[in-house]
């Protein structure tokens, strides 16, 4: 895989909005040109994550506390106005070009927080499910190219998992599973729809594929468990070996260990143990979350040798805006990583609004190439809808490692 990356990298400040990085730079010893979109023309969509209904924000535009539908719809308003903004000269897809239609949207989990009862009592998962519905699902006007609706495609976080089985610090109700079934309502169209009182997390596995512009988009609950690895072996065995694979999930993919399920006892959720159960997998690496992930990590690694075109991965859970190589632990596999920003959370848009972000994502299968720009969506204090700037953006080969 090669890629080119500005983690860690910041454009020049002018007036308060960052200039765009220009990518173009050195790709392990080679020069990557300028892409051009390839003859079967290019996917956009937006890619942002936890969102978490039921938090409010210290500071946005202005006011104190502001509530995350607040936040969740100035976030919508930027997305509907991305068609008529123009992409940064970077030497990327499209660049220089209008925004366009967006073929889909994606939030990859914490839709809605943690019902927590200590030390802050946080609204139930149902009351969050039913503001982040007509904000998201009622607020997105974006089209595609067709003229369509762009779907909103989820997959779960830790928070919306913790909320359906409950939690060890305990949660106020202790169980709520309204989020998953209305995720798996929504995104699996099930013959016979779940509530919250029907949902089984053990049985009702949210993991599901689109295809957009050829290539291969798999969206799963937390991170690529061996239930899910199951899943996609099966999934891929329909796809082509030159078919591009997205994976969109949670969990970075050094996945965390107090994610797995308990290797303890009974394997419960407790406080004494503190893993979260929010995996199907037991823990692999020790009796004690602190042990790290390097065999999870390193399963994990042999999977994705054996699929050398799941190309790309896409993560939020911990939030900032970054483009990364993950690498196996034993360094023998990598793959380009995109982890996005909160608007409730972000490690640094929490502390200063101008850096709130999403990416907008374009990919060229002919092209071989996919490249990712940091919108920000908030680039002043109060700023105007629909007005964005241009961040860091990355540019890399999709072609199979």
């Amino acid at each position: 895989m090669l890629m080119h990356h500005a983690a860690g990298i910041r454009g020049s400040v002018s007036q308060g909005i960052r200039l765009v990085l220009l990518v173009g730079g050195i790709f392990f010893g080679g020069l990557l040109p300028a892409a051009e979109p390839g003859a079967g023309g290019t996917v956009t969509f937006v890619f942002t994550s936890d969102v978490h209904f039921g938090l409010t924000r210290g500071k946005f535009r202005g006011a104190a506390n502001v509530e995350s539908r607040v936040v969740g719809a100035a976030l919508v308003e930027a997305v509907n106005g991305l068609p008529a903004a123009v992409l940064p000269d970077d030497g990327g897809l499209r660049a220089g070009r209008a925004v366009g239609p967006v073929d889909f949207v994606t939030i990859t989990g914490d839709l809605t927080n943690r019902q927590e009862r200590l030390p802050l009592k946080i609204q139930s998962a149902a009351t969050s499910w039913a503001q982040f519905e007509p904000v998201f699902f009622g607020g997105l006007t974006v089209k595609n190219a067709a003229g369509r609706p762009a779907p909103l495609l989820l997959v779960p976080g830790n928070h919306d998992v913790s909320n359906a089985i409950g939690h060890p610090n305990g949660l106020l109700p202790a169980t709520d599973a309204t989020t998953l079934a209305q995720v798996y309502n929504r995104m699996l169209q099930p013959a016979t729809p779940r509530t919250k009182d029907t949902y089984r997390f053990a049985t009702d596995q949210i993991i599901y594929a689109r295809d957009f512009g050829g290539a291969h988009c798999i969206f799963l609950t937390i991170w690529p468990d061996r239930r899910a690895r199951a899943w996609i072996e099966e999934d891929l065995k329909k796809v082509p070996a030159t078919t591009p694979v997205f994976l969109f999930a949670h969990d970075p993919p050094k996945g965390e260990a107090r994610h797995f399920t308990n290797p303890n006892g009974t394997h419960d959720v407790n406080v004494r143990d503190k893993f979260e159960n929010v995996l199907a997998e037991v823990y692999p690496d020790g009796n004690d979350g602190k042990d790290g992930t390097d065999k999870a990590q390193r399963a994990l690694g042999a999977f994705l040798r054996a699929h050398r075109n799941v190309v790309g991965y896409f993560h939020g859970h911990s939030n900032w805006n970054e483009f990364y190589t993950w690498k196996s632990p034993d360094k023998d596999l990598e793959l380009a990583t995109f982890r996005a920003d909160s608007p409730m959370k972000g490690r640094e848009s929490g502390k200063d609004e101008t850096k709130l972000s999403f990416q907008v994502v374009v990919y060229d299968v002919a092209a071989k190439r996919l490249t990712s720009r940091e919108c920000l969506w908030n680039p002043t204090a109060g700023a105007r809808p629909g007005v964005v700037a241009w961040g860091e953006s990355v540019t890399v080969s999709i072609a199979p490692r």
